[in-house]
């Protein structure tokens, strides 16, 4: 008789530890996906002015997906607007480098320049070309202001293959890939820019 008290007490333990364990994480879990959500939201909006736009670009996505360009492959994007008026682009995209593939993440405003870029992702030779993961990083910090027309299609590789760009030292093929990528972006944006920009107000 006690044998069977004793199952059955901890038989309601047990029921009561998983019904415990699941309101936890039944509870916890819409914080958790907010505080993804913040770190996912800093780590690709802070290529953008704070003061630049008011929406939640993040909750706005583009509708793009895999799309194969001359030297990459665009994955995603993002539309940052103010007053309801587009300011920026943000493009996320693709390219092989010299150990792996690199996402970037490419903000373009609204007049076709480069508000900066950013490595998400990348597995290129530490001390090498793996310092385009560095942030803030300087190198990346030279495409800022340029556009298509400036330095114009020629200017958009490296000096060694006359064009106007400095490369990482030591990172050739890193240096041209990200280069490559980020004017095939800025085509993109020049191809398509109606319908990137938008209107957000009638979507």
């Amino acid at each position: 008789m006690k044998r069977a008290s004793s199952l059955v007490i901890l038989a309601i333990l047990a029921g009561l530890g998983m019904g415990l364990t699941y309101w936890a994480q039944r509870s916890s879990a819409p914080h958790i996906t907010g505080e993804q959500r913040l770190i996912d939201s800093r780590n690709l909006l802070d290529l953008l002015p704070p003061d630049s736009y008011d929406n939640q670009p993040l909750e706005q996505p583009l509708t793009l997906e895999n799309i194969t360009l001359t030297n990459s492959t665009l994955l995603g994007g993002y539309r940052a607007t103010k007053a309801d008026k587009p300011y920026a682009v943000l493009l996320r995209c693709q390219t092989l480098g010299y150990a792996g593939a690199i996402e970037l993440l490419i903000a373009i405003d609204s007049n076709g320049r480069l508000v900066g870029v950013k490595t998400l992702k990348q597995s290129e030779t530490p001390g090498l070309g793996a310092r385009i993961a560095d942030w803030p990083n300087a190198w990346l910090q030279m495409f800022s202001g340029k556009s298509r027309a400036e330095p114009g299609d020629n200017g958009w590789a490296l000096k060694k293959d006359q064009g106007q760009f400095d490369q990482i030292a030591g990172a050739t093929i890193t240096s041209r890939a990200v280069i490559n990528a980020t004017h095939d972006a800025l085509r993109y944006f020049d191809e398509h820019r109606q319908p990137l920009l938008g209107n957000p107000s009638h979507e």
